[in-house]
């Protein structure tokens, strides 16, 4: 059952029985029988078939929910009784984009070892389109990065969703009641991550959703760290993860200016090359999740 239910999950996360054979590395008319067997065992239609596509049925996505709930439960229960703990390696390497890496990942590898301090991690930082450069040339297995791109060797998953936010020195004036139109946007002097970042890369896709064809950018600089110790100096602004500033808007060093009728909001996705499998990239995977304070 284990099997049939993450065929399911697959099918249903890539709207494709074509895609998900090729990453489960079983033949399309597996993957449909095993749909079709399902859907005769609850007596229940879980994806509409058109001509080039299919989606969830409202079943299906029901389905769905209680699909990951099991699955989520093999896991424990596979960590628990198969005793990872003595099959877990001496190190583990992957990649985080740069957000991730400083913001995010630290605490979590803290209680990892705190539970496995026998395994020691190699952490590659750089920003999204480095790492998954990296993984797509095999020099790392995994990593967790920022955005979601369309190349097909690579396999994105969801792992938490972030906020992306206008920020100013706390002490600035210069916008009445911290709130601001979206065309004003265009005026304000900016601060800037380096091409290739991925938050930089969601910035402008959203700002060209919302017709901003461009920001009054003043000055690049190649961290979040430099761009918040130049804010804490300067009246510019900055469009930074909400990720990156608790203890400055805690500390009063850094403070959010709302943007009228607009939000930033984006995913930070586990990446790995299609059709790579590791338990031990499985098993950290659900680790992250369980321990990630939402």
């Amino acid at each position: 059952m284990k099997t049939k239910l993450h065929i399911f999950k697959v099918v249903a996360e890539q709207l494709s029985f074509t895609k998900a054979s090729e990453l489960l590395f079983i033949s399309q008319p597996a993957v449909s029988k095993t749909i079709k067997n399902l859907e005769e065992a609850y007596k229940s239609h879980f994806f509409i078939r058109r001509r080039n596509s299919i989606e969830l049925t409202d079943d299906g996505k029901a389905f769905l929910i209680y699909v990951n709930r099991i699955l989520k439960i093999y896991d424990e229960m596979n960590n628990r009784f198969l005793n990872l703990k003595t099959t877990m390696p001496e190190q583990i390497e992957f990649g985080a984009s740069t957000t991730v890496a400083t913001y995010i990942i630290p605490k979590i590898i803290a209680k990892f070892r705190a539970q496995y301090p026998q395994v020691h991690f190699e952490i590659t930082s750089g920003n999204s389109e480095e790492i998954e450069s990296l993984i797509l040339n095999e020099h790392l297995h995994f990593g967790i990065t920022e955005g979601k791109h369309h190349n097909q060797q690579l396999h994105f998953k969801k792992f938490i969703k972030d906020e992306i936010v206008l920020v100013t020195n706390a002490q600035n004036k210069s916008v009445k009641n911290n709130t601001i139109d979206k065309s004003a946007l265009q005026q304000l002097p900016m601060v800037e991550r380096e091409l290739g970042s991925g938050t930089k890369d969601v910035i402008y896709s959203i700002l060209k959703k919302n017709n901003i064809p461009k920001l009054n950018i003043s000055l690049h600089l190649n961290s979040t760290e430099a761009i918040k110790n130049y804010l804490y100096h300067s009246d510019s602004y900055a469009l930074l993860s909400i990720n990156a500033l608790t203890d400055d808007l805690m500390n009063n060093k850094l403070k959010v200016i709302d943007i009228k009728d607009m939000s930033m909001e984006r995913w930070f996705y586990f990446v790995s090359r299609t059709g790579f499998n590791s338990k031990i990239m499985d098993y950290f995977e659900n680790f992250v999740r369980s321990n990630y304070n939402y």
